[in-house]
């Protein structure tokens, strides 16, 4: 599932957005809390948006919960189906695109996919604090594939329209309705990176005139 993303958006199509959606933009904050990442991983630190009130505010957390079992790794992906999250910490990640990787074998093929005719995106999540010493942290919440992902995975992130941004935040339409993939097409991808293909003995060239 989706272990990386990428957040370049700047600051000005940040607050171009909250301005849309009528939350403003809250006087504490500037550029500094919104920085741009070519490639976030699991444990990198990362501007999320969470409830502040009627609004929302920016709050740097690290991406993945800590292990759930002894040997076992973080928990960065989390399934939404048949659960309820009026109880949970919701919050939405911003982001420019997200990746997957296809293939057996590392390297592996890696998939960009970004939301289309649109600056930016925002990935449903739940976060918690584990404790007082240690940052919040969150997981991205996964969904049946869509058509634009079933080719590369079995699974995907949910995707959000700006539109259902403040619903997810303060949770004012179903789950059901909300995590959903999105419609064939909504998705543009582009394939980023191939392994490189072993060099094989080069055999010399046939002359076909002698």
């Amino acid at each position: 599932m989706c272990n990386e993303y990428e957040q370049r958006a700047t600051y000005a199509i940040y607050c171009e957005m909250m301005q849309k959606l009528g939350w403003g933009v809250p006087t504490a904050e500037s550029e500094a809390d919104f920085p741009q990442s070519a490639g976030i991983r699991i444990s990198d630190p990362a501007p999320v948006m969470r409830a502040a009130g009627n609004s929302v505010a920016l709050t740097q957390m690290r991406f993945g919960f800590p292990p759930m079992r002894p040997n076992s790794g973080p928990v960065f992906n989390w399934r939404s189906e048949g659960r309820k999250f009026k109880e949970s910490n919701r919050c939405l990640i911003p982001a420019t695109a997200f990746f997957e990787f296809t293939g057996a074998k590392s390297p592996k093929t890696k998939h960009r996919f970004s939301l289309k005719d649109a600056p930016m995106m925002a990935i449903a999540a739940i976060w918690k604090q584990v404790s007082a010493e240690t940052p919040p942290c969150f997981a991205m919440l996964t969904t049946e594939p869509g058509a634009d992902i079933k080719p590369y995975h079995d699974r995907q992130v949910v995707v959000l329209q700006p539109e259902d941004w403040p619903h997810w935040i303060h949770l004012s339409k179903p789950e059901e309705a909300l995590l959903q993939p999105l419609p064939a097409g909504s998705l543009q991808v582009e394939t980023v990176r191939r392994p490189e293909k072993p060099k094989g003995k080069r055999t010399a060239p046939t002359d076909l005139f002698s």
